[in-house]
């Protein structure tokens, strides 16, 4: 009989520790968000996706020789099978982009050349091939179901301006390419979230990075992980569309019992690190495109709830804005989200790959007391 000490149960696994992992540090009190232990504000000012994607994959800021490399490969995997756009064609054109998402990254397994491969080499070439292809099948399928010619990649641009120069058919401005980057580099990786837990229990089953990421991007596709965003920028359009007051109109939404979208975090119990920046990026990209409506729209909420409830702005409440004003449409936030976080889902499924071990938890059971009886079929009630 074992003597171990019964634990309670707790509902979602809120603050239990699953695994060790050297890629993301986190400081819930303090607000501290790190990759490989080097500070996200760091990050954010110095950094680029680029090298934040190295930092994940290599555990270590590469060299500049090694960052060239990196940038040099990640350009010339800008490139997928013609079966994987031939497939998105016919997809119904109200297919949402992360269904699209979910199912174009399974099928670039059957074109992978490493596909049947699964060391550590094989995965870290994976991981570069899917970091170029999330954002090539992001831009690809919202130009087809517009109608809209696919625009070839540019291999001379940074990986942030590419997406916007593939996503729109113009090359971006400087002021919009260091938006999205940053925002690339502030989503990059979350520690054990839904979606690389998910990730995880695939990859520890011994299945490849293609089902690992195709299990993370379903997990991601759900509102309560990668949906917060639209929340917040439906919200900021509601309040425009009425023309009322933004602060007049969430009161009105509190006094209704209704959540505010954007605010607090499981996590973090002070400001969200991540929303430091991107609060910053919406108010710079408000004034330089000459529509700083949105950004003033959720300052103004923003200060409301910190006064009234106490709670912060997280991730996701200035990121509607940045991407509103770079002219993303709503259903493609969430697979923005997506083409940052490959390159923390990819680092995770490498290092759960390099030392594994089956992710198999075990269930408090609250059903009927054992033994129950069999009751035959002409006694049931």
């Amino acid at each position: 009989m074992s003597t171990t000490t019964p634990t309670v149960p707790k509902k979602g696994l809120e603050d239990v520790v699953a695994g060790e992992s050297s890629i993301c540090y986190i400081d819930g009190q303090k607000g501290v968000l790190a990759y490989r232990g080097i500070d996200i504000h760091e990050l954010a000012d110095h950094s680029t996706f680029e090298e934040t994607c190295y930092l994940l994959w290599h555990g270590k800021l590469p060299k500049r020789a090694e960052l060239d490399d990196l940038k040099r490969k990640l350009a010339l995997e800008r490139k997928m099978d013609p079966g994987i756009i031939e497939m998105m064609r016919k997809f119904p054109k109200h297919a949402l982009p992360m269904e699209v998402l979910r199912t174009a990254v399974s099928a670039l397994s059957f074109y992978d050349p490493d596909e049947n491969a699964n060391d550590h080499d094989a995965n870290v070439r994976k991981s570069l091939r899917l970091t170029s292809q999330i954002a090539m099948i992001v831009t690809a399928y919202d130009r087809i179901r517009k109608g809209k010619e696919i625009v070839e990649p540019d291999q001379t641009l940074s990986h942030a301006a590419n997406f916007l120069w593939m996503l729109n058919g113009e090359k971006p401005s400087k002021t919009a390419e260091k938006a999205l980057d940053v925002a690339l580099v502030l989503h990059a990786d979350h520690e054990l979230n839904a979606s690389t837990f998910a990730a995880r229990v695939t990859a520890a089953t011994l299945s490849d990075m293609h089902s690992s990421i195709t299990s993370a991007v379903g997990a991601l596709k759900g509102p309560l992980h990668g949906g917060a965003n639209e929340a917040v920028m439906r919200l900021l359009f509601s309040i425009d569309k009425q023309k009322k007051d933004a602060v007049e109109f969430v009161k009105g939404m509190l006094a209704e019992k209704k959540k505010v979208p954007g605010f607090g975090h499981r996590v973090y119990h002070t400001e969200d690190p991540r929303a430091t920046h991107l609060r910053k990026m919406s108010e710079d990209l408000g004034k330089s495109s000459g529509n700083a409506k949105w950004f003033q729209m959720s300052r103004a909420i923003e200060l409301y709830i910190n006064q009234e409830k106490k709670l912060n702005a997280n991730v996701d409440f200035y990121s509607a804005s940045t991407y509103t004003t770079l002219g993303i449409d709503i259903d493609l936030f969430t697979p923005i989200f997506a083409v940052s976080r490959i390159s923390g889902w990819t680092a995770h499924v490498i290092e759960q790959l390099d030392d594994n071990r089956l992710i198999r938890p075990r269930a408090d059971y609250i059903g009927p007391k054992y033994p129950a009886k069999y009751v035959p079929m002409e006694q049931r009630h």
